[in-house]
């Protein structure tokens, strides 16, 4: 009874495998997909994991088959790219009104935006001369 409960979540799982460890660089291949679901308890065969991602696919996920070395399936387009998001992560940093706590809890919550390996460039260090963070916790 357990794994048919399993059996019902394991689209999610295959989501959140998309948005987290696929990028064009790193695509994943149903051999992936399946120990990822593997993790999980999850028991899938290769022909369900190609119709779930249709499924995805369907949802409105750009999800890309790549046939050229490395191959497999990544999530090729997001709501921010790379580049936006990087502005976005020294922004906050730059930005004198928001505190050093405060500052890394938004760039943790950009990260999650990426894929792990695009979340990694993201901790950047801007530096503005002369600018010093506030004390105040309350951004209102």
């Amino acid at each position: 009874m357990a794994k048919l409960q399993n059996q019902k979540i394991k689209i999610l799982y295959l989501m959140r495998a998309f948005w987290e460890r696929s990028d064009e660089r790193h695509p994943l291949t149903v051999a992936d997909l399946i120990a990822e679901l593997g993790r999980y308890d999850i028991h899938a065969e290769r022909k369900s994991i190609y119709a779930d991602v249709e499924t995805l696919r369907t949802f409105g996920m750009d999800i890309i088959l790549r046939k050229d070395a490395p191959a497999g399936y990544y999530l090729a387009s997001r709501e921010f790219e790379l580049a936006e998001l990087k502005l976005l992560v020294d922004a906050v940093q730059a930005s004198k009104f928001i505190t050093a706590k405060k500052s890394e809890e938004l760039i943790q919550k950009l990260e999650g935006l990426a894929s792990h390996y695009e979340a990694s460039q993201l901790q950047r260090q801007v530096y503005v001369a002369n600018r010093i963070k506030t004390m105040n916790e309350s951004m209102r």
